[in-house]
């Protein structure tokens, strides 16, 4: 049986110096495809497309990563823009949309990292809080903290304890979109995970980097959803 074959999404730098190049560049931080790797999967790259061949992509992929990356720009939530607010990322917001969008339509296992599970929620018409504190400690070190699970939700279920996970991020849910439920906060109230509740479909959202973890059980989670739609394709 092949290896599901799982898609992660790209950060997209203006310009990015390596050896004697400065280019404008699409990369991932290797920790997301070696998880992948690690669990089980086949990563491949997904540099920004045009949005509306999103579902084509879609439809050669047994499993979508959104990683993480830059603020969602608030004109996507129809809120007004915090001066600490990234720059927008227009882009990348226009293609990742339509990845989730062709993913919840096509049924695709679908995990959101950061960002990801931020651009899940605006997805569904959910809006975001621009600015938290206390969850970025020092700019560029990741910070961990504790993660409560709700009884009853996949992820509850997944990581049943209180965990430590590392997180980066400056941004948060405010209105969840539609359908979706909260499945972890953090001490101070943050909504850490969200996720359709839908048995038949695995789709969850996660604050913090699982790819600087070494807490595999959600990635593993989601590579046997994955694996699970390969066979019925094959078959």
């Amino acid at each position: 049986m092949p290896r599901p074959l799982i898609g992660i999404s790209t950060y997209v730098e203006e310009s990015t110096r390596y050896n004697v190049w400065d280019l404008p560049t699409a990369l991932v931080p290797s920790g997301y495809y070696e998880l992948v790797q690690a669990a089980g999967g086949t990563a491949v790259l997904l540099p920004p497309d045009e949005p509306e061949r999103a579902a084509e992509v879609l439809d050669r992929l047994d499993g979508l990563i959104v990683s993480g990356g830059p603020d969602v720009d608030p004109v996507r939530y129809g809120a007004p823009r915090d001066p600490r607010t990234g720059p927008a990322a227009t882009v990348r917001d226009g293609w990742e949309l339509a990845l989730i969008a062709a993913a919840l339509e096509a049924g695709t296992p679908l995990l959101g990292i950061c960002r990801g599970m931020q651009a899940l929620n605006v997805a569904l018409g959910g809006t975001l809080i621009q600015h938290i504190d206390g969850h970025v400690h020092t700019p560029g070190v990741t910070s961990w903290h504790p993660v409560s699970p709700v009884a009853g939700t996949r992820y509850g279920e997944l990581v049943p304890e209180v965990a430590d996970v590392p997180t980066y991020h400056h941004q948060a849910v405010e209105r969840l979109g539609r359908g979706l439920v909260v499945s972890a906060y953090a001490e101070d109230g943050t909504v850490e995970a969200v996720e359709l509740p839908e048995r038949d479909r695995w789709v969850v959202g996660v604050q913090w980097h699982p790819e600087r973890d070494k807490d595999t059980r959600v990635m593993a989670s989601f590579l046997e959803a994955a694996a699970e739609r390969s066979a019925v394709a094959v078959a």
